[in-house]
């Protein structure tokens, strides 16, 4: 009796081994589990976050496993109704005309108003002047960057009157400069909310004495480009201040133009993971790589070991497993976590087999 009890948990044993073995792919999925965005989607609004909070939770409701959430369909009501509200546009459209600042559409585009005229260039540089004769401190990122501005609207109304006088020869001209103003005015605005990072900072006080001389800024036209690029997306100066060096602008920007509004939330999921996967975003798919990113950083890690189709059909078959998954997902990481020398050596202890050769078991491996 006790023979026979010994063998058939032996049998067990081994075919729950088998099956460990011939579904690393799937348990890996199972193991990571989904992100939940409700509890930073409230503290965003504890914090009065409303146009972050909606971003963030916008991306997820996408996915079935939110969407279907009443809870996350309640708050995501919320978050739209206060938004909608005529006080709230109101109280951001000031904000951005008062303080240069703001975090809804309406408020920025307040913002950038004033700085976008040569008055906001001059009205800084009186004020920094006046901060220097009382020795008070000089904001050499702030000079620099009204001094750019005045060279670019010096250019912008130099193309204009060429414009005017070759009946529109000069136009590829008038557009460069006002773009090169539209990257000065997104470097301003990032100063103003404190994400200007401070390798940008030192590189406009150096090219500002270049620019002054050569009245010209066709030497900061690439990185003034990426600026404005991430100036136009949603949460970019957030982007913009994890860069490090024009390189690392340049790729964030590419991400940037990538995946358009959505690029924050996914960079707050996936870090710089997800940025280094961009270039190869066409072969693995945008669609893709923001599912992985509701698994974290280690789903964005096994899609690129997996491959786009073998993920997608991964995740789909967990989703249908289990809703929330949490206790799928402790049993799956507990599988995982067992040795192969162990599960092979159950299911020769029950089968005889001489090595792990003479499996006919499909094995995967992942880091």
């Amino acid at each position: 009796m006790f023979k026979r009890l010994f063998k058939f948990t032996l049998l067990v044993l081994a075919l729950i081994s088998a099956g460990v073995l011939w579904q690393q792919a799937q348990l890996s999925v199972l193991a990571l589990g989904r992100i939940d965005p409700l509890p930073e989607t409230r503290q965003m609004l504890a914090e009065q976050r409303y146009a972050d909070a909606a971003s963030y939770l916008g991306f997820f409701m996408d996915y079935d496993y939110v969407r279907d959430n009443p809870k996350a369909q309640a708050l995501y009501a919320d978050i739209t109704r206060i938004r909608s509200d005529w006080r709230y546009q109101f109280d951001k459209l000031s904000e951005g005309l008062l303080t240069g600042t703001s975090d809804e559409a309406i408020g920025q585009a307040a913002a950038v108003t004033t700085d976008f005229l040569v008055i906001g260039d001059i009205r800084d540089l009186t004020l920094q002047g006046m901060n220097h004769l009382q020795g008070e401190e000089v904001d050499e990122t702030l000079v620099a960057l009204s001094a750019l501005g005045l060279v670019a609207t010096a250019a912008q109304i130099a193309s204009g009157i060429g414009t005017v006088e070759t009946a529109g020869v000069a136009a590829p001209t008038l557009v460069a400069t006002t773009a090169t103003k539209n990257g000065i005015v997104a470097l301003k605005t990032a100063k103003r909310l404190g994400k200007l990072p401070p390798w940008l900072g030192k590189t406009l006080v150096r090219e500002v004495k270049i620019a002054q001389q050569s009245k010209s800024l066709s030497a900061m036209t690439e990185m003034l480009s990426d600026v404005t690029t991430l100036a136009n997306t949603r949460g970019g100066f957030r982007l913009l201040s994890r860069t490090t060096n024009s390189a690392e602008l340049g790729r964030m920007a590419a991400f940037a133009k990538a995946f358009g509004s959505q690029s924050v939330t996914l960079y707050q999921l996936g870090g710089d993971a997800v940025v280094a996967m961009t270039p190869r975003a066409a072969q693995l798919g945008k669609e893709s790589m923001k599912l992985a990113a509701t698994f974290g950083q280690g789903g964005l890690r096994l899609l690129d070991n997996l491959g786009a189709l073998k993920f997608t059909k991964l995740a789909a078959r967990g989703a249908k497993i289990a809703y929330k998954g949490d206790a799928i997902a402790l049993l799956a990481k507990w599988l995982l976590m067992l040795p192969m020398w162990l599960l092979y050596t159950v299911m020769e202890m029950a089968f005889g087999v001489p090595d792990a050769e003479n499996l006919n078991i499909r094995r995967e491996f992942f880091p």
